[in-house]
């Protein structure tokens, strides 16, 4: 069930992370920037170590199959400015789509590219039959990638994820979803 530690589109190479060595380049691209982490569950990354401690969790849960982390690259020179995950449900046919891009790379279709590509190549493994992802009413960019790659909005989730840059509190989401 385990999917391929690289996979190729037009333009980026997604590729399994590698801890530490990844930690410096996570940290410049995106990790430190308040902007890129507006949305996300996390809060920026204080410093390298902080970056490096991140990526050998997310190395472990490879490894343990119940997270598969890419980096986004360029394919023109293998520069690391993102990373997507498919993350394990508490049930074995379906997954949750996540992912970052550091603020340089975004409005050009990058993240539409890497999101596509883990999705299908998810739903492409027997026994998965769903792909799903939440995001913040608010964030309209994130909407449009999810809407772009075929997943269908599906309800509104009240109280469902807490964003720290934004507030202490758990914000209302879009759920969407795309089936086999």
């Amino acid at each position: 069930m385990r999917p391929p530690e690289i996979l190729e589109t037009p333009r980026l190479l997604l590729r399994k992370p590698i801890a530490p060595d990844d930690a410096p380049l996570i940290y410049d691209a995106y990790a430190h920037d308040p902007e890129v982490t507006r949305y996300l569950t996390w809060l920026p990354h204080r410093d390298r170590e902080e970056a490096e401690r991140v990526l050998d969790t997310r190395v472990a849960w490879w490894d343990s199959e119940t997270e598969f982390s890419w980096m986004i690259t360029s394919k023109a020179g293998g520069t690391v400015f993102g990373m997507i995950a498919a993350t394990a449900d508490s049930v074995p046919w379906r997954f949750s789509l996540g992912y970052v891009l550091g603020r340089a790379h975004w409005r050009r279709g990058y993240m539409t590219e890497a999101a596509r590509a883990v999705m299908d190549t998810m739903l492409g493994i027997p026994g998965i039959h769903r792909i799903w992802a939440v995001v913040d009413q608010q964030n309209a960019a994130s909407i449009r990638v999810l809407e772009k790659v075929g997943m269908q909005r599906e309800g509104l989730l009240r109280r469902w994820s807490l964003h720290p840059a934004i507030s202490t509190v758990p914000r209302d989401c879009w759920c969407y979803g795309k089936v086999r």
